[in-house]
């Protein structure tokens, strides 16, 4: 997801590794920091396989500063992470988020409606956090006050996203 993020800013147009830093810590916040052990390796690999270009920029009084911006191949790459996100980048709520921040770029709005698409069909399969005997337990059906807000809260929010995404299917596909 790092690297999708890299790449999904950089889309938008050239940054120098702080900036891109920052915008990657305001998407996905605490939840899942990125740390600049994580970030320059992985900038270093996709300069190395050709998806980003690197200039060197003078600092506005500190020290030189590498810029960054997406290569031709880069977007290729992007575009081809948008058109098949994997399994998990759909199940897990912040990596879906990860993609549907930048699903934007993909140009063939069928191609971000299947997407969405394989979303929804995650959320209308049944599941449940807790089981009892193989059985996903339901918000009714657990003694727990503490299980029961915890699904309550993931039905209203999947209740909100599935109507979300309802609706941005059949815009998409208008």
């Amino acid at each position: 997801m790092l690297e999708l993020s890299i790449l999904g800013f950089l889309a938008e147009g050239p940054l120098h590794g702080y900036e891109l830093k920052e915008r990657i810590k305001a998407l996905t916040g605490h939840v899942r920091p990125v740390s600049d052990g994580a970030l320059y390796p992985a900038i270093s690999r996709l300069v190395a396989a050709g998806r980003l270009d690197q200039r060197t920029e003078e600092g506005t009084g500190a020290a030189p500063r590498r810029v960054l911006s997406l290569t031709d191949a880069g977007r290729a790459d992007l575009l081809q992470r948008l058109r098949a996100p994997k399994p998990v980048e759909i199940s897990d709520q912040v990596r879906f988020n990860t993609v549907l921040a930048f699903l934007r770029h993909l140009p063939d709005p069928r191609e971000q409606a299947a997407v969405l698409r394989r979303r929804l069909d995650f959320l209308r399969t049944p599941t449940s956090f807790f089981y009892d005997d193989g059985s996903p337990v339901r918000a009714e059906d657990t003694g727990d006050l503490f299980r029961r807000g915890v699904l309550r809260v993931a039905r209203a929010t999947t209740a909100a996203e599935v109507a979300w995404l309802t609706e941005a299917v059949a815009e998409l596909e208008r």
